[in-house]
């Protein structure tokens, strides 16, 4: 469901971790579990580059349709809540004019959709709207489920854009194109998701709201490392929750009893890859994150070994409570064990990089980086 590095699914990198060893073992026994997770795999691979050139030929439209697009700037700024990710006026015409060429704003789209996120979470969506399809017995529409699938995605895919913008720290010479592109981006995950009806748009619009506030409170938090509280922690982790969480709930088309299981699994799952996230992170820049589980509980245990231990407890409660909900699926529901390896891998790719940790050994760096007050 995450990650920006391919050799964590190497069979070396499965032999390493228990939940990884299971994987290889569904694998040699070609499992439900594991025959489809991989057909949803490969279908994802196969159908991607017709997503990205979908994805970019409909933002190429727009930029173009566009008459007012300092107007469009400053409502997305007004929207989101923050200036330091739009353009000033001067800036727009010589950005918009270099992004009228389509193979540039291809390229810029290639760009953001290279997250092992991405690549991941889509064959989780086509999964749970065709579980979705099986149980409503529904028309199969190969369009409905391309947009829906596409919308969330893409809306999923704005947080990358965004989060380069504000962290500075990758992809330099992009970021005023980015900061073009953004509000087309969002307005074109809205179009797709529409499809849905007006039911599965209130959804998203109140779980992008709810991530909004999330990432509002991340911002706030990282003035005050020091002083984290517990609830503050658990708001700030809705950037994670509300955006899968309702993605999963959409994926049913908002509709009972399989709305809210979709939530909380999907939620869930990605808040425990939120915690190993930000293990990797702190591998890479030898601190914790600010604000983050991994830093909360290092100054709480004033120690990072254990407060990196205890973040792994967290990542596997968030992960027990997305297995529990799997108990609440209809009796003969199709794609359950597509779900139970799917939180697999969810417990692999945590363990593996807490395992990483482990061997790197920087628990001085850690501690000598802790905020002080």
């Amino acid at each position: 469901m995450s990650g920006k590095d391919e050799s964590i699914f190497s069979k070396g990198a499965l032999m390493g971790t228990k939940p990884g060893k299971q994987i290889i073992k569904q694998g040699l026994f070609k499992s439900k579990g594991f025959k489809l997770f991989n057909q949803y795999k490969q279908e994802a691979e196969d159908t991607f580059p017709a997503f990205a050139q979908r994805f970019a030929r409909n933002l190429f439209d727009q930029i173009n349709a566009d008459q007012s697009p300092n107007t469009t700037q400053q409502q997305f700024a007004e929207e989101v809540g923050s200036t330091e990710i739009i353009l000033n006026a001067s800036e727009i015409e010589p950005i918009k004019s270099k992004l009228q060429d389509f193979d540039t704003l291809h390229d810029r789209v290639l760009r953001i959709l290279n997250s092992n996120f991405v690549k991941m979470t889509f064959p989780v969506f086509n999964g749970l709207f065709d579980a979705s399809t099986d149980y409503f017995k529904d028309d199969k529409s190969t369009t409905m489920r391309e947009d829906i699938v596409d919308g969330h995605i893409i809306a999923i895919d704005l947080s990358e854009p965004m989060d380069r913008i504000v962290d500075k720290d990758e992809d330099l010479e992009y970021l005023d194109d980015y900061k073009l592109m953004n509000p087309y981006i969002l307005k074109l995950a809205r179009e797709k998701i529409s499809k849905g009806g007006e039911d599965v748009l209130k959804e998203f619009e109140e779980g992008f709201k709810q991530a909004r506030i999330g990432q509002y409170l991340d911002t706030k938090l990282k003035d005050k490392p020091t002083e984290i509280t517990e609830e503050e922690l658990i708001e700030s982790y809705k950037k994670y929750r509300s955006v899968m969480g309702t993605a999963g709930r959409n994926m049913a088309l908002n509709r009972a009893p399989l709305a809210d299981i979709f939530y909380t699994g999907m939620a869930k799952a990605a808040e425990s890859v939120g915690c190993g996230n930000e293990i990797e992170d702190s591998i890479r820049d030898k601190a914790a994150k600010i604000p983050s589980w991994p830093l909360f509980y290092s100054l709480k245990m004033n120690d990072a070994k254990n407060g990196f231990e205890e973040t792994m407890n967290h990542s596997e409660s968030y992960l027990r409570e997305a297995r529990d909900a799997l108990e609440k699926l209809p009796d003969n529901f199709s794609h359950t064990k597509f779900l139970e390896f799917l939180f697999l891998t969810v417990e692999h790719y945590n363990q593996f990089w807490y395992k990483k940790l482990q061997e790197e050994n920087i628990w001085s760096d850690l501690n000598k980086n802790l905020p002080t007050k």
